[in-house]
């Protein structure tokens, strides 16, 4: 794709975003906040050299969670700017981050349009020193410009799956001039790597998946101990984890007749009450997390965790999890959490986004992969039948994410050329 086509197609996203960000803010008001940002016009004030990490939403910021801590401890004479796309990644960083937030080592902002002005608007102001591209993050118009101030941008814990790669493809040399504009590639997995050097990626090199090496809050077993007193300690309890438009009614099929309690959490906090009118329709026994102060009567069906922030506390609530995403065909979602709270998890068979992480969980007995939705009902059962093989799964659950730590230290040490030359 020309360059000029690009530059057309995201000045008719930024004359069209208003109408985006209006509707999204009917059902979630934060989406009418700092507009003005989205357009690369910004009040932060900056107070030391910038270190700029993007990570666009809830699954990216709560992945950076180690890389920042590393980067405020290693570089301590600069502040971080984090940059997202949605108002639930802000949140995130904002409850991630809280006191750093406060005693200003932590910037945030939202990432502006991908139009040069927006962009150079963006670089102007906060003059970052590097910047840090989260997964799947390319914007071109950004890259281009940072280039232009001698400002080396990196893509970490690069993740492309093959169905993204060939969109990225159709792009064409707009694609591969971006990549070839960074100042370094680290993927998460051979497969990622070679097929972002397909399109146009300079040696990128493979330092695994940040998300292994995020550590859950302190108390994250201890609220789950007191959750499953509510939920009852002698009931099953079945998560389903970050569930997406129409997951819910294939779950709640699998679940009928069923004994088993259905801890429902849905990925997006605008949908909750979409999904509380769903198991009203349904005529389902049901409390929400918001209101759960005393032990569930035995015979609810269903809790809806219509909560943020607590999902290594549900995680550690579960006998076993579902992965949201997995049921449609959207890629999946990240199954390490679960994993590391030591929660066996059902995929379904679209983990497209996660495909390496899914085929070692899997090898792993971490977690096992329906061929098919149809099997959801008859896998809910066995699992909650064999009490013993939950037990062998967990503790292999936890052993999988201990073997594939170390990312952030790669990754520092990835990084480290690059700031040392801009910081001498």
């Amino acid at each position: 794709m020309p360059t000029f086509i690009y530059t057309l197609l995201m000045t008719l996203v930024a004359l069209l975003l208003p109408l985006k960000l209006l509707w999204r803010g009917l059902k979630q008001p934060e989406y009418r906040q700092h507009v003005g940002e989205r357009y690369g016009f910004y009040n932060q004030k900056t107070s030391a050299p910038v270190i700029w990490v993007h990570c666009v939403s809830v699954g990216e910021t709560r992945a950076t969670q180690p890389l920042i801590h590393a980067l405020l401890q290693h570089y301590p004479q600069h502040q971080i700017l984090m940059t997202h796309g949605t108002p639930t990644g802000r949140e995130t960083g904002q409850q991630l981050f809280r006191q750093e937030i406060a005693s200003g080592r932590v910037l945030q902002a939202y990432l502006p349009v991908d139009t040069p002005g927006a962009a150079k608007r963006f670089l102007v102001h906060f003059k970052p020193v590097l910047g840090l591209l989260m997964e799947t993050e390319l914007w071109f118009h950004l890259i281009n410009q940072a280039r232009q101030r001698n400002i080396p941008v990196a893509l970490l814990s690069a993740r492309l799956s093959g169905k993204s790669a060939r969109g990225y493809a159709r792009l064409g040399s707009l694609t591969r001039h971006g990549l070839q504009q960074l100042a370094l590639v680290a993927a998460q997995t051979i497969a990622d790597a070679e097929r972002l050097q397909a399109l146009g990626a300079k040696q990128p090199m493979i330092c695994g998946n940040l998300k292994f090496d995020v550590n859950p809050p302190a108390d994250s077993a201890e609220k789950g101990h007191q959750l499953r007193k509510l939920l009852g300690e002698n009931r099953t309890v079945f998560m389903a984890a970050s569930t997406r438009e129409g997951e819910e009614l294939l779950i709640l099929d699998a679940m009928k007749d069923s004994d088993v309690l259905l801890l429902l959490v849905p990925r997006h906090p605008q949908r909750f009450a979409e999904v509380e009118n769903l198991l009203k329709a349904r005529g389902l026994r049901y409390v929400l997390r918001s209101e759960l102060t005393q032990p569930i009567h035995e015979d609810v069906q269903v809790v809806l965790g219509n909560s943020m922030g607590e999902m290594y506390t549900y995680y550690a609530a579960s006998d076993f999890a579902v992965m949201g995403g997995s049921l449609q065909p959207l890629g999946g979602q990240n199954l390490i959490e679960a994993a590391t709270m030591g929660v066996p998890t059902i995929l379904g068979p679209n983990m497209f986004n996660f495909a390496q992480v899914t085929k070692e969980a899997v090898a792993a007995n971490a977690a096992v992969q329906m061929a098919d939705v149809a099997e959801l009902k008859d896998t809910i059962a066995a699992l909650a039948a064999d009490k013993v093989k939950v037990r062998v799964m967990s503790e292999a659950a936890k052993g999988f994410t201990v073997h594939h730590r170390g990312t952030t230290e790669r990754l520092m040490a990835a990084i480290a050329p690059l700031l040392n030359k801009v910081i001498l």
